[in-house]
């Protein structure tokens, strides 16, 4: 037993962790198959499940298990039959341990779809087929699909998702049909080529029945691939795919200043934070950003721990050969890089009910650090219907992809999103409301 239990503990290390969510538009059935998801792979209490047999916004007949509500926990939701927040629930097989959030599907929660992506590794996107509109054409089915699906896997290609799941559901409601199945599989090939996802999978479910989730299906024998749950077990995660690579240089923005008033002898500052990019080593001579002074690395500290060396994703405190003026916000990197900037390209995703003003003064808050940020223009705004950037306009609103220039008050160390995802997003904060009103990933630097 004790043998097993080593072999599974490792089988997991292997694997890693996997965070992934669900999209798609409303009544897609995105609950509802993580709800299956949980279900078969025994990750539900007998309380729980004791709870929703009983529940009295049950939208299933009979004695008949109503899945979705194992992640619409809020009252609002239940009662109107929709996801509104982002729900994250947990769960593993011997194989994995996972992560999940349910997203919302409606148009007006897309801010939470966006939350729920910024921290993926994968998307699933649900097409409900039966709402999947089909035409014929010299004697081929084609496929129509719905602006959120369109929405949603524009978002994910935006958020550098490397991975897309597009999972056809309700495949019982049109009799396994595999002519409407071919079609739906081209037009959602078709949709991630365009915002950009290569590694893409396809598979018809039926998050209701179980079809083709956890195990194969006999009702799909055209289908040749794997189960959902397996390919999940077996995708490799964004830390898999070697996200930011050493040749980026050092990122390390400063969480906070640990100080420890002494004598001398026991005098000790510590700069604590998470390597973002790139290593650092002891004796390696570093800048902090944006001052320009320089220093070398005389301690690396994990916990009570010394190393020798930290690498991207480790948490550790950087303690100096010197007292230099860092603070909280700054950044240390490599000795004698560049990388702080004052102007940025960026696409955004705008979350505020009120349109974007270019009059108005916005913060902008990237890793640690906050400063004045002006939007200069807006050079595009994404066509949902077509993926593709129309022509310049001053006019977003809420939900709008866009792509626009800011102008910094103060420097960033700032990277391009597709090689480092902590200084490479940010988010944009009304100076005068305190609200968030947008989420950004840096495409330029100026």
């Amino acid at each position: 037993m004790n043998a097993l239990n080593e072999a599974l503990n490792l089988s997991r290390q292997e694997h890693g962790v996997l965070r992934f969510i669900t999209a798609g538009s409303v009544d897609d059935g995105k609950s509802t198959l993580i709800g299956r998801l949980l279900f078969d792979s025994k990750g539900i209490f007998a309380d729980q499940l004791a709870a929703i047999s009983k529940a009295k916004h049950k939208r299933v007949a009979g004695d008949a298990i109503d899945f979705s509500l194992l992640t619409d926990g809020l009252e609002a939701e239940r009662e109107q039959g929709i996801t509104i927040d982002v729900a994250y629930r947990y769960f593993a097989t011997p194989t994995r341990k996972f992560i999940v959030a349910d997203t919302p599907g409606h148009e007006q929660y897309t801010r939470n779809m966006v939350t729920g992506a910024s921290t993926a590794d994968v998307a699933i996107v649900l097409v409900d087929i039966t709402r999947v509109s089909f035409d014929e054409v010299a004697g081929e089915v084609n496929a129509t699909l719905l602006a959120q699906t369109k929405r949603h896997s524009a978002i994910a290609g935006k958020l550098g998702l490397p991975a897309i799941l597009f999972a056809v559901n309700k495949m019982d409601l049109v009799d396994f049909d595999h002519a409407k199945f071919q079609a739906t599989d081209k037009a959602v090939r078709a949709l991630a080529e365009q915002v950009g996802v290569k590694d893409v999978h396809v598979l018809p479910i039926s998050a209701l029945t179980g079809d083709n989730v956890v195990t194969p299906s006999n009702k799909t024998p055209w289908y040749t691939g794997q189960p959902l749950l397996s390919i999940l077990e077996n995708i490799p995660s964004r830390a898999d795919r070697s996200e930011a690579s050493d040749a980026l240089g050092l990122r390390f923005p400063v969480q906070l200043v640990a100080r420890h008033d002494g004598h001398k002898a026991e005098d000790f500052r510590g700069y604590m934070g998470r390597v973002e990019a790139g290593q650092v080593a002891v004796g390696d001579e570093v800048t902090i950003q944006p001052s320009g002074q320089t220093a070398l690395v005389s301690k690396i500290l994990f916990h009570t721990e010394e190393l020798g060396t930290a690498h991207q994703g480790q948490c550790v405190t950087l303690v100096l050969d010197r007292d230099v003026d860092v603070s909280r916000g700054d950044q240390i990197v490599k000795a004698g890089e560049q990388a702080a900037v004052k102007a940025l390209q960026a696409d955004i995703c705008w979350l505020d009910s009120e349109p974007l003003n270019l009059a108005r003064k916005y913060w902008i808050k990237q890793t640690t650090r906050q400063t004045q940020a002006k939007i200069k223009a807006v050079n595009q705004v994404l066509d949902i219907q077509t993926l593709l950037h129309g022509e310049s306009t001053n006019l977003v609103q809420m939900n709008d992809l866009a792509r626009v220039e800011l102008v910094l008050a103060q420097p960033l160390v700032a990277d391009l999103y597709s090689e480092c995802r902590g200084t490479g997003s940010f988010i944009l904060i009304d100076s005068a409301t305190n609200q968030t009103v947008a989420a950004g990933m840096i495409v330029a630097k100026n």
